[in-house]
């Protein structure tokens, strides 16, 4: 698993660097996504999770949830058009998993993409995520992951 400043990112996940938005195929035609070890220490501890609801069509570069935390408010947005087909109850009655465990328990959505095909080549496997996160971490100015 590359660890990049401190921060976990998983060989087995696709990434969405610029959104800082894991994936992972569930090989049913569902993809389950949540916010990168780096997005949650960027935000901090998150005080909200909004989802948009099961059944709801989002478009590509569009939000499929609002997180807040005390420093910050914003969209998770998602890399190709899809379908929501399950949201993390969980995670909207405790935010803080996202910070906690954000591969595991702190997961946001299930999607079905329109076209995962399509979608899928145009995200970085985790065993090529160190060098665009490198990348990203420079231009935001980000230290890293708190120990």
């Amino acid at each position: 698993m590359p660890e990049i400043r401190g921060c976990n990112l998983p060989d087995e996940l696709l990434y969405d660097v610029d959104n800082n938005i894991w994936y992972q195929d569930n090989q049913d035609g569902t993809v389950t996504l949540g916010m990168t070890a780096v997005a949650a220490a960027m935000a901090g501890p998150l005080v909200a999770f909004t989802p948009k609801k099961v059944g709801r069509s989002v478009k590509e570069g569009k939000s499929c949830a609002t997180v807040e935390s005390g420093k910050w408010v914003g969209p998770a947005k998602i890399a190709f058009a899809a379908e929501v087909v399950e949201v993390n109850d969980e995670l909207s009655g405790d935010p803080k998993l996202a910070n906690a465990d954000p591969y595991g328990k702190g997961w946001m959505v299930k999607v079905k993409p329109d076209d995962w095909g399509v979608a899928s080549p145009g995200l970085t496997p985790g065993t090529e995520v160190a060098e665009p996160y490198e990348a990203k971490m420079d231009a935001d100015s980000f230290e890293g992951c708190a120990p």
